[in-house]
């Protein structure tokens, strides 16, 4: 498999964890957790419309993704936002995280894997 091949199944997949977080944790609230998270750092009251909203927010994250437009600007837009998101978690609701603290360390493999995808095996830079 060459390097462009590599880049696009990594895009693919890159995509459907968005979709996956976006449409059936948070949307469909098929992960209460999601909203428990965001109920506990934003506040109850709007804990579902939020919830709902950062949903859709990474569907269309998805769909930039799978678009290929500013590609490496995505790129950078998808670490600084799981990096924040996952500080956040770890310092105000570590108990509600699937590993704990150690959901920080997966938040770094997958910013690291954004990163090596765009910057290093995208052949074509768009951008």
């Amino acid at each position: 498999m060459n390097r462009r091949t590599i880049h696009t199944i990594l895009c693919y997949f890159i995509a459907a964890v968005w979709i996956a977080n976006g449409l059936f944790c948070k949307v469909l609230n098929l992960v209460p957790r999601h909203q428990e998270i965001v109920g506990r750092i934003l506040g109850d009251e709007y804990a579902v419309l939020l919830t709902k909203a950062i949903g859709i927010s990474e569907i269309l994250m998805a769909l930039w993704i799978l678009s290929g437009i500013k590609a490496r600007w995505n790129a950078l837009a998808q670490a600084l936002i799981i990096g924040i998101m996952n500080m956040l978690e770890f310092t105000l609701v570590p108990d509600l995280l699937l590993w704990g603290r150690l959901n920080i360390i997966f938040a770094g493999l997958f910013i690291l894997l954004i990163l090596y995808n765009e910057f290093l095996l995208n052949s074509k830079p768009q951008d």
